[in-house]
């Protein structure tokens, strides 16, 4: 009879240390799957974590054709409240004593200001703006200098605006 009960408790323990090992073992599997889910998740940049709730990601992509030539992408981009090629001849046009076209063009923006960013090598840039209308300005030199005046509406999270051939506002031959 203590044979028995000696068999039944070592057994008893046999099977308390094998349930704990795989209580250990299924928190350790669910914590691994959830770590390979996360790592596989799209990762943000550090910018588009800092929008908030009325203001916009706007990601910048220069899209390079075979008609660009091959000029560095690492280009300056400039957002304006207004236009600034408007408001240039308004000021022009209409002469103002005393005033300075920055201040006009300050006095133009209510208060905005303007926003400056470089696109980096592959051609992209991550600026935070708030929700509005705005201009982009950027110029690619190379052979040809190709400049851009972008009209945008910017609003939501996140939104991408490419700088294509399609929409290049100017372009001129360099000799």
């Amino acid at each position: 009879m203590s044979v028995l009960i000696i068999a039944v408790k070592s057994t008893s323990n046999f099977y308390r240390l094998l349930t704990l090992l795989l209580r250990a073992g299924l928190i350790v599997a669910l914590f691994a799957a959830g770590w390979w889910v996360y790592s596989a998740l799209p990762h943000q940049p550090a910018d588009a974590s800092q929008a908030t709730n009325g203001d916009t990601a706007l990601q910048i992509v220069l899209r390079q054709s075979g008609a660009m030539g091959t000029g560095a992408l690492d280009i300056p981009v400039e957002l304006y409240p207004v236009d600034v090629v408007a408001v240039r001849h308004e000021y022009f046009t209409e002469r103002r004593a005393g005033k300075r076209f920055d201040d006009f063009l300050s006095e133009r923006m209510g208060g905005r200001r303007t926003i400056t960013t470089r696109l980096d090598k592959q051609g992209q840039g991550l600026v935070v703006v708030s929700a509005g209308n705005w201009w982009v300005h950027a110029r690619l030199e190379g052979e040809e200098e190709l400049e851009w005046r972008l009209p945008i509406s910017v609003g939501g999270r996140k939104q991408t605006v490419e700088l294509t051939s399609q929409n290049v506002y100017t372009r001129a031959r360099s000799f």
